[in-house]
């Protein structure tokens, strides 16, 4: 059964006139839309042979999630489908799947359909962190984490390229191009580099992927350069995408196989896509929705899961393409859905022509547009810590290719590394009243990295019988901090003697009394008064 339908497609395009056909700029989105879906051909049948799956499977994907996000998704521009991100992850689930569905007695083939029942359940999870606007944590992403991840991820993408480079791109271990073919391919790779380069100079009307891309075609396919067109690859030629069948039973063992992967599915997803949404924040100067992305994204992937697709997330190397490209609007991401669709069901036998060296040139320009260079001329001018976590991040997402890992790994260690120096800022200093009382005047944050040096500075038997503790510049930030002054409390309760604070914020003055401390607690005209911020 197939919910699309020529007349269906028709429909979409005529409304995507109406929308967008008075704008200005959709000239420029229609332009990269058709670009960025000729990158997006070989990417998604790599993709897919890389999770173990057949290509139709990841070209559906890829036409779905592009099409699905660019509509209702929160970063207009932003180009998602099928990521090596994810299908790394997915090959162990398609394997497992055919292992249990031959135990099951259901066929040694049921790894594919347990992989649609995980995105299903994928997307299911990011429209649940949609809902609790779990997305607009991804400010708390410092930016040598984000440096890191977009070095990392140029890194990967270029040696994703070194396939290009064999017999038979799509078969492991073929052999190197040698002689002339090795040469010929390198010296169009250099001229589409080139003419993505030098276009831009003359004019801005066009976009150079595109006239790179058809300018090598015509000079392959005119010189006959046989050895260059894109073979080996399979076919992408398909039919719709129709409503899958599911054999296998939706119980809880099913769920409990799949929910791992899901679970670790949709947070690589939401991670990639909102360190781009970040990235493309910056190079177009504009602000998408984290939250809206997140519900895109989920609806994406329970509809492609649904329809035979292997899921999918943002897709960093096609976004910068599509915003190199002029692709600004939604109208870009749309056009690109529709264009792959179009090439899955009329063109394939011409996209089959276009040569690698093409592809691969486009690519190669896209690593050098994603790598951060400006991060590598500041490592020495940063702090260590920072220096570190670029390096950190850039290295796991090499080695892994598992990006939530890395960007976790990078927030934990830019976490310990910002307490580390917090810790260091806390000091105090003191004098004796005229009364005899004395006054501690306490300077830096009071919280679990700073309260060891905190408890240390305090000398209880040698103190007068009156102690005060002054907090106009400091400031207590966790319940460690509060144990801290609960507990010097305490110590000079048992040597007979009080300890008074003044100038502490409200908030901490509520706290103290609710834990009924036994610091006694100054309330003076001039106390801070700290207001949570709505974000």
């Amino acid at each position: 059964m197939s919910f699309f339908s020529p007349q269906l497609i028709l429909s979409v395009i005529n409304l995507i006139y109406r929308k967008f056909g008075n704008r200005v700029q959709a000239k420029d989105d229609l332009l990269s839309g058709l670009t960025v879906a000729l990158a997006l051909v070989p990417e998604a049948v790599a993709f897919a042979i890389i999770a173990g799956v057949s290509p139709i499977i990841g070209l559906y994907a890829a036409f779905m999630i592009c099409l699905i996000t660019a509509i209702i998704g929160g970063r207009p521009g932003m180009i998602s489908g099928a990521t090596g991100a994810l299908a790394v992850i997915m090959v162990s689930l398609v394997i497992l799947g055919n292992e249990r569905g031959e135990e099951l007695g259901l066929g040694s083939d049921m790894g594919v359909q347990y992989l649609f029942a995980a995105i299903i359940f994928m997307g299911i999870i990011q429209i649940g962190c949609g809902c609790l606007k779990l997305g607009r944590f991804v400010r708390l992403i410092p930016q040598p984490v984000m440096f890191g991840f977009v070095n990392g991820l140029a890194i990967v993408i270029f040696e994703a390229q070194f396939p290009m480079f064999t017999e038979s791109p799509t078969t492991p271990g073929s052999t190197w191009l040698q002689g002339n073919d090795l040469y010929l391919m390198s010296g169009l790779i250099a001229l589409t580099m080139a003419i993505i380069f030098l276009l831009p100079k003359l004019t801005t009307q066009f976009p150079s992927s595109l006239a790179a891309i058809g300018t090598v075609t015509l000079i392959v396919i005119g010189l006959d350069l046989d050895t260059l067109i894109v073979r080996d690859m399979a076919s992408i030629g398909g039919s719709l995408p129709s409503l899958v069948s599911f054999s296998i039973p939706f119980n809880w063992d099913t769920l409990s196989f799949i929910a791992p992967f899901s679970f670790i599915l949709a947070a690589v997803g939401l991670i990639e896509s909102l360190m781009t949404l970040t990235l493309i924040d910056e190079l177009t100067e504009t602000r998408g929705n984290s939250t809206r992305e997140c519900l895109g994204q989920g609806i994406a992937n329970v509809v492609t899961g649904f329809f035979g697709g292997m899921g999918g997330c943002a897709m960093i190397g096609q976004s910068i393409i599509n915003i190199r490209s002029g692709g600004r609007g939604r109208l870009s991401g749309i056009a690109a859905g529709l264009f792959l669709l179009a090439f899955i069901l009329f063109a394939s036998s011409l996209i089959e022509r276009i040569p690698l060296a093409a592809l691969t040139g486009v690519m190669f320009m896209v690593v050098i547009g994603t790598f951060e260079w400006s991060s590598l001329r500041i490592l020495r001018k940063i702090p260590k810590t920072d220096a570190f976590v670029i390096v950190l991040v850039s290295a796991i997402t090499v080695i892994t290719h598992n990006l939530a890992l890395a960007v976790i790994t990078g927030v934990i260690v830019s976490a310990l590394g910002f307490a580390w120096e917090s810790a260091k800022h806390i000091h105090r200093e003191s004098k004796v009243r005229e009364d005899g009382a004395k006054i501690y005047y306490l300077h830096g944050p009071l919280f679990f990295g700073s309260v060891t040096d905190f408890n240390l500075g305090f000398s209880p038997a040698e103190d007068p019988d009156s102690v005060i503790v002054d907090m106009k510049e400091s400031r207590v930030w966790d319940h460690s901090g509060l144990e801290a002054i609960h507990k010097l409390g305490e110590r000079y309760h048992k040597v007979g003697k009080t300890v008074k604070l003044q100038h502490i914020s409200e908030n901490c003055r509520n706290l103290l009394k609710k834990a009924d401390t036994m610091v006694d607690i100054s309330v003076l005209p001039d106390d801070p008064n700290y207001q949570v911020a709505n974000i």
